[in-house]
Parts: C-alpha cells; structure tokens; sequence
C-alpha cells in the first residue's frame, strides 16, 4: 500500500516511524511547504517522491491513500481534496477547528464511500486501551477523568523549535483529545458542557489558560485543566478515578493510585500509539471497513467542542 504523507514536522515524522514498521506499507510521496524542509526530509526516510503541491502527490502511481498532518486550518480543504481525488484519509488531530468543516468532511466521506479517520491517538495508546478493556469487562466505571494539559508555548513555535506556520489553539486541539477519550470511555457524549479561559495573548490572539468541566447522562465527570503558560513537567496527564480503583496514565505508562506500575507492555502489538493508530487506518482499508477513530465516530467530540466554544462566548 503506497501513502502519501501531507507535512513534514515533528507528527509527520512520527508517522513515518510508525509506518516504517508495518509490513506491505510505503511512504511513496511526500507534501511539505518549504522546498528545502520537504526535500531534506524525503532524503532522510527513503521517501522517494517530494513535492508542495498536494495534488501532484496524489497523482503518483499507486498511491491509495494520504496521512495528513498539515495544520488544522486546511484539514477540511484537503481531507475532501483527498477522498475527491479517490483516496482514503487520515486526519491528524482534530480533523478541522469547527463544527461546520468536521460535518463537511463527514458528508464526503459518507458520498465516497472511502476511509476517513481521524488521528484520536489516545483510543490506541496502550495505557488507555487497558483502561478501556477494564470498563468494558464490567471490571471498571469511570467516575471522574482529571486530566492536565500543559505546554510553555508563550512564542510560535512547533515541537521542534522551529516557528510555525499556523497558530495552536487549546479548544479545538488539545481539548480534542479529552473531549473524545472522555466520551470514548464513558460510551456517552457529555450532557453537560462548560469552559472558562483566560486572557487572550496580545500576538497570538489565543486564550493561554482554560479551564473545562463534562458531565455525561449517567453521572460521570471530568476536569480538564490546560496551559500554554506552564513551565515545568510538560504533556498532558489522565487520572482516572475508578468505582475500583485509580489509575494515572502518562502517555505509555500507567500506574495505579499508590504509583504501583501496570504492564501494559502486552495490551497490543506496539507501545507506540501512532503506530497503532495507523495500523488501524491500513486494516480498515486493507479489509473495507470503518476504523476505530472513524470521522464518524469522533464527530460527537466536535460537538461538544463547539458547545464549549458557546458557552465561552
């Protein structure tokens, strides 16, 4: 199965590592916006094609389908770029920064019949995974999630210090990630929505605080604190507050609420959770289905996106 990666920053990268360890997949072209980057990048993972235009890429032999980690305000234009031009899609997080542009994707997914998944890592992480067999063998009920999501991001600059294109955003990115484990978790969307931020950055024009609280039909909740002013331990951090128990996952490692560790080393066949996340994408296609993360079934997680962004107006 030959791949087109759209990007070519630190998620692309990861990608490409994960991709490079599943069998009968080839990153056959690459889409970057800066000739230089893009083409230093070919080079250094054996990508065999290059270019800037997204379009030129789908056009070369084979290709079946497109990975994009391009920034979020062209996710939309270029998901329905891709499933257009015949090509299933997988859409980093959050597949688009609102309600509309999600629902526009979803509608041509639906027209094309084609794959379109949506990059919701922490469905396959290994730690969360365990969490989730547990409530799904009646072993488990969720209580309450407190998660903590903090970055030192007062420039713009990416993951790998370089200034970015594009600017972050709390809300439709990072939140994205609890927002949809929380409901993922639960099996409910959240009846109960709200969120408070703080002051707006006078250069970036984003809230750098913000504070989330979900509350699901049956009683669960969850506290969602975020900060692009944190300076300190740094990613984000899941307390799950169990009717059996507390676990607190940090990324692959999971503890207990005494810090005892959990093997998760045989939840799944990787610890890396973009791997899995793509090896998802690959099977879904590989055998006509609709993935784990589909566009579908992470639209529930725009919407409570977007009643947040109300309740903030």
């Amino acid at each position: 199965m030959k791949i087109s990666m759209v990007g070519r920053g630190a998620f692309a990268k990861k990608h490409l590592a994960g991709l490079a360890r599943i069998d009968g997949v080839e990153v056959a072209s690459i889409v970057g916006r800066v000739p230089e980057t893009t083409e230093a990048t070919a080079r250094q993972f054996d990508i065999p094609h290059w270019t800037t235009d997204l379009a030129e890429s789908l056009e070369q032999p084979g290709i079946e389908a497109a990975i994009l980690t391009s920034p979020t305000q062209v996710h939309a234009a270029q998901a329905e770029q891709v499933m257009r031009a015949g090509k299933h899609v997988e859409i980093e997080i959050p597949i688009a920064d609102s309600l509309a542009d999600s629902r526009r994707i979803l509608e041509v997914q639906q027209e094309t019949g084609l794959v379109a998944m949506a990059g919701h890592t922490r469905r396959f992480n290994p730690s969360h995974q365990w969490i989730r067999n547990k409530i799904a063998a009646g072993e488990l009920s969720l209580q309450h999630l407190v998660v903590q999501t903090f970055f030192f991001r007062r420039t713009n600059m990416n993951a790998e210090g370089q200034p970015r294109s594009w600017t972050d955003h709390l809300l439709w990115h990072h939140a994205c990630h609890t927002v949809d484990l929380f409901q993922y978790q639960t099996g409910e969307t959240a009846s109960d929505a709200f969120a408070v931020q703080g002051p707006t950055h006078p250069e970036l024009g984003i809230a750098m605080d913000m504070t989330i609280g979900m509350k699901t039909a049956s009683g669960a909740v969850c506290t969602l604190a975020l900060s692009f002013n944190n300076k300190g331990p740094l990613g984000t951090f899941f307390r799950y507050i169990c009717d059996n128990g507390t676990y607190i996952a940090r990324y692959d490692d999971l503890v207990d609420g005494d810090e005892n560790p959990i093997d998760v080393s045989q939840v799944d066949v990787s610890m890396d959770g973009i791997e899995l996340q793509d090896r998802e994408f690959v099977a879904a296609i590989r055998e006509g289905r609709e993935p784990n993360a589909s566009v579908a079934q992470v639209l529930p997680a725009m919407d409570t996106l977007h009643r947040l962004e109300q309740s903030l107006r």
